[in-house]
């Protein structure tokens, strides 16, 4: 759903004003009560949803990955879904199926948990991949084919999946055209050292997420998905940057495979998104760069004789030889 206007389209002002202060306040509020040392992942996410892209979360369990996509759809009130991942998986448990009802002698179809505003997919790369593979449609068309007939998903669709270390035991690494659904990929990371000792102390705060008040409607969420594509100017200079950013990493050394043009539309749907959050109607450099690794890092492949590298690493180093346009 990455869309891109040249010049933005005639919105109102105030309208998108507020609509950018509403998603602000939604992260302001998550940030300071609930999802302390978590605010570039719950800044990250927000970008997604308002790019109208996916997230996936990368790190290894118990460092807040459900809480925060729980924190963030009741914060929204949104419809949240949760899928377990394990090796057993079928993709009718994704997607959902159909079940004979004795009483009006009929098949009628049951929806699984994709038919929510928000899924959370958690420990994805435990799946077998023929049930990972039940995903891509989903997040790509916005709807899934059961026994032949198709099924529109709510809006907005927003999955935040979550993925152990591939070295860790039971895990199936996520081929790369699932991958490349993710508009964002990041970590959690461990909160400072102060803010886990008050953790420790405190206890989970799972049930204070589970009874957060909605702080906007779901119309004022796809008004502001609107504004952020709608009402963000993406210059002639910044769009050469972006094209100068993934044609560098297709001529690396070090990569196989780099950034595609559907990633280079990610990173531009994702950097007018952070502009927006920035209370800007254009996008300047520092926008793309701020959302380059994140958007970018895990659309490449490296060569097998690099593939022990970090790819994040790879990427920063390009991006550093890349030239900032003065825009």
């Amino acid at each position: 759903m990455y869309t891109m206007n040249r010049k933005p389209t005639p919105i109102n002002k105030d309208a998108a004003l507020a609509h950018q202060a509403e998603m602000t306040r939604v992260i302001d509020t998550l940030a300071e009560n609930y999802l302390q040392g978590k605010i570039r992942a719950l800044k990250l996410a927000m970008t997604t949803l308002l790019s109208g892209g996916h997230l996936l979360l990368e790190d290894i369990p118990g460092l807040g990955k459900t809480t925060l996509a729980l924190a963030l759809s009741n914060a929204l009130g949104l419809s949240f879904g949760r899928i377990q991942c394990t090796s057993d998986l079928l993709p009718s448990d994704i997607t959902g199926l159909s079940i004979f009802d004795r009483n009006d002698n009929r098949f009628r179809f049951v929806e699984g948990p994709i038919f929510n505003n928000i899924v959370l997919v958690d420990e994805i790369n435990r799946a077998m991949p023929k049930t990972q593979s039940a995903l891509l449609e989903a997040m790509e068309e916005r709807r899934v084919t059961v026994e032949g007939k198709t099924y529109s998903l709510p809006q907005p669709f927003l999955v935040i999946a979550t993925q152990n270390p591939a070295e860790q035991v039971g895990t199936y690494p996520l081929p790369e055209s699932q991958m490349d659904r993710f508009l964002i990929t990041t970590d959690i990371g461990y909160p400072p050292e102060e803010m886990e000792k008050m953790i420790i102390r405190d206890g989970s705060i799972r049930e204070d997420i589970r009874h957060i008040e909605p702080l906007v409607k779901k119309e004022e969420i796809e008004a502001a998905q609107r504004s952020a594509h709608e009402a963000v100017y993406l210059g002639d200079k910044v769009i050469d940057y972006i094209y100068r950013l993934t044609a560098a990493t297709r001529e690396h050394r070090y990569i196989a495979s780099g950034i595609s043009t559907r990633g280079g539309l990610g990173l531009a749907a994702a950097a007018k998104a952070s502009a927006f959050l920035a209370n800007r109607n254009y996008v300047v450099p520092e926008d793309v760069r701020d959302v380059v690794i994140p958007a970018g890092a895990h659309r490449l492949i490296l060569k097998p004789e690099q593939e022990a590298l970090d790819k994040k690493e790879v990427l920063r180093s390009i991006v550093e030889s890349v030239a900032v346009p003065l825009a």
